[in-house]
């Protein structure tokens, strides 16, 4: 062998490899900024949640004749919050005190023998009806353990012998687990302290309970199966995540990069084929090869454990992994777009996967979240891309999935994945960078500015979910603040401003985009009319199709009182009725609708509807939002004029508003309790059904714009 040769060649390979600054960058510049970015982030993410674990107080529910000293005690333990009987049904406390209810038996359990087993695991409490308590107050996360003192404790701490205790604790939760720390803290104290003054007052012989002062029993409430979903949710998120996307890795790089080798991307751009068209075809390869490995892997999966975890003991129900499965389509939506969006840019197979790997690894390694302690589905975990998705499956696994975090989770997700879909059609749109050219990013993502005209469909949809993240964050970070000032940022900062920074900062034109007209005078009474009964048939009619939950109305008749201190009314008025119809209707009637009206009428009144049902984030109010949207849509697109939509929003938050405030008031007009009379709600649907007939008389305008 000639080193010379080789050495040359070496050179000459190496200098084609690195000769490409956006390779160099996507090799070795982004791992190295990427790695310590994402350790530092996890670390100071969980050292923030280790202190607010440590800070945060646990609340221990008391039960039965607990002694005076032991509640002072536990009282003045490490972060300890006694509350006395909290959650405890009355007959039950009478049975705790009155001796009805003595210290359960232990029992045999029925788990397969295995040597690492501690002794409590050998035998457990039977099942009674104290357990049956704790477990609910405890898995409900009203109290994070619960202490129970067995008949004849306190006799037997005065008599110095030994009662009997029961601690019920949930081994799942962080907080649950920190409290059983707590408490055997402050129990030892107690036992201490008890010693003491026994060897001080006392002489022999002594009681056999003397030193032990009282038995401690301590039991996890949390059934097997949950265990073993909160085993399996640590790391199966992970391994899911990572192995559903890698499906979609290679057929990515191949239907952009690969074309461009071989030659065959310069022939599909000349077919008689539309960008948009190319690229969701080659979406949808893509997805689908990604989903035919999630559900091959969550397939594998479930046969796997149902193969080795033990039956009877540590099952998942199969359920579970066919919601596991569904939660990954909103995943692979993402990444296959943003897969595509990235290979795009390479010039050839190899290049590609240079290109995608650290994307990859960016996407990955936050699914990784899951098995880091403490952090589980919140409001603020909801809408952080990837991190939802594989805490979502965690929840499903220990069987503690909210309905609402679920929504969350999905809107958030879909968001993001709307977000990657738009760029990689954006991408797809040029061909500079589809034939191996260079554009500036500020083409690249269709920032230019324009003379005139609407937004497109992508342009709305991208700003929507921009917006809807903000708007989310937003309201969180505002939750101390009081209800006006949280109702006032949110509409005039997150609504109203990107909707008129889009249409000045881009060119587009305001008369066209945001329907900013008077409207005829049959425009406006139509909007009068449908503005007054509006509350009154989602009231009526579809409140009483899907009612919604106590604490949701509770929430919402404190929001429309702006909080808990009384406001004049003209106050509620302002910030509850106009605006909301100002800064709303500019943005979902205005902006988004102008956008969407290429696809035509009903395409346009229903996506806008949805997202502006979306956009308030409740499961509960999707449906009652989603009609008072379609009614709006419908006014603006035949009167176009936004104003007759700011009319109706206006009248609509306005009156029910009033009727909160007045309790007087909406008695008289048929207000029972969360329902409508069905008088009342049949006027309604007489007013909004003349007012749309009006409407629908009205020809429709049509701005050339």
């Amino acid at each position: 062998m000639r080193l010379a040769i080789v050495l040359t060649i070496f050179r000459k390979e190496l200098h084609e490899t690195l000769r490409d600054r956006r390779t160099l960058v996507m090799m070795i510049g982004l791992p190295v900024v990427l790695y310590p970015l994402m350790l530092i982030g996890i670390s100071k993410l969980q050292e923030a949640r280790t202190e607010a674990t440590e800070a945060r107080p646990s609340v221990v529910a008391i039960w039965g004749d607990v002694p005076p000293a032991l509640v002072r005690a536990l009282e003045d333990g490490p972060s300890l919050t006694p509350r006395v009987d909290l959650g405890l049904d009355p007959p039950l406390a009478d049975d705790l005190r009155a001796g009805r209810l003595v210290v359960p038996p232990l029992v045999e359990t029925d788990e397969p023998p295995r040597q690492s087993r501690r002794p409590d695991q050998v035998r457990r409490e039977q099942d009674n009806p104290v357990l049956d308590a704790a477990r609910a107050l405890v898995t409900s996360r009203r109290a994070d353990a619960v202490v129970v003192a067995w008949s004849g404790l306190e006799a037997a701490v005065a008599d110095d012998d030994a009662g009997h205790l029961s601690v019920y604790f949930d081994s799942v939760r962080d907080d649950s687990r920190t409290a059983r720390e707590r408490l055997a803290s402050a129990l030892d104290t107690y036992r201490a302290s008890v010693r003491q003054q026994r060897l001080l007052s006392r002489d022999p012989p002594l009681a056999d309970g003397f030193f032990s002062v009282f038995d401690v029993l301590v039991r996890d409430v949390s059934p097997p199966a949950r265990q073993a979903g909160f085993i399996l949710g640590t790391f199966l998120p992970f391994l899911l995540v990572s192995l559903s996307l890698f499906g979609g890795f290679y057929p990515a790089v191949d239907l952009t990069a690969g074309e461009k080798e071989r030659g065959t991307m310069q022939t599909l751009l000349c077919a008689p084929i539309r960008s948009a068209e190319i690229v969701v075809g080659k979406f949808l390869t893509v997805w689908t090869v990604s989903l035919v490995a999630a559900g091959a892997n969550v397939a594998s999966l479930a046969l796997t454990m149902a193969r080795v975890l033990p039956a009877g003991q540590l099952e998942v129900a199969w359920s579970t992994y066919g919601l596991t499965a569904l939660m990954l389509v909103p995943v692979t939506l993402t990444t296959t777009a943003t897969f595509l969006a990235v290979a795009v840019f390479a010039k050839d197979f190899k290049d590609g996967q240079n290109f995608l790997t650290p994307v990859y690894m960016l996407l990955v390694m936050p699914s990784a979240v899951t098995m880091l302690p403490g952090i589980e589905l919140n409001p603020w975990t909801a809408f952080v891309p990837i991190v939802n998705i594989a805490l979502l499956i965690k929840a499903l696994l220990v069987g503690e999935a909210a309905g609402e975090l679920m929504f969350l989770t999905l809107v958030g997700s879909a968001a993001y994945a709307s977000l990657a879909v738009a760029l990689a059609v954006r991408v797809f749109q040029r061909e500079q960078i589809l034939l191996g050219g260079k554009e500036s990013a500020r083409a690249v993502l269709g920032l230019e500015r324009r003379s005139g005209g609407v937004p497109s469909p992508m342009v709305v949809t991208s700003l929507f979910a921009v917006v809807l993240v903000l708007a989310f964050y937003g309201s969180l970070l505002l939750e101390a603040r009081s209800v006006p000032v949280m109702l006032l940022v949110t509409q005039y900062g997150f609504f109203l401003l990107p909707a008129l920074a889009v249409v000045w900062g881009l060119g587009y034109s305001p008369r066209a985009t945001l329907s900013w007209r008077l409207p005829s005078v049959a425009g406006l009474t139509a909007a009068v009319l449908v503005g007054v009964s509006a509350w009154a048939v989602v009231g009526g009619v579809v409140m009483r199709l899907a009612p919604p939950p106590d604490s949701l109305v509770r929430a919402l008749e404190r929001v429309l009182m702006l909080g808990d201190e009384p406001m004049p009314l003209w106050v509620v008025l302002a910030v509850i009725a106009v605006t909301p119809a100002i800064c709303e209707e500019l943005f979902f009637r205005g902006v988004v609708m102008s956008g969407l009206r290429r696809l035509g009428q009903w395409q346009a009144i229903g996506i806008s509807s949805l997202l502006f049902a979306v956009a308030h984030a409740s499961i509960y109010r999707l449906l009652p939002t989603f009609v008072l949207g379609v009614l709006l849509g419908f006014l603006v697109w035949k009167t176009g004029s936004i104003l007759t939509g700011m009319v109706v929003h206006a009248l609509n938050n306005g009156i029910a508003a009033t009727l909160t405030k007045s309790p007087d008031l909406a008695a008289s007009l048929g207000v029972r309790g969360d329902t409508l009379d069905w008088t009342i709600t049949g006027a309604a649907l007489v007013l909004t059904a003349i007012g749309l007939a009006l409407a629908m008389s009205l020809r429709p305008h049509v701005d050339p714009g």
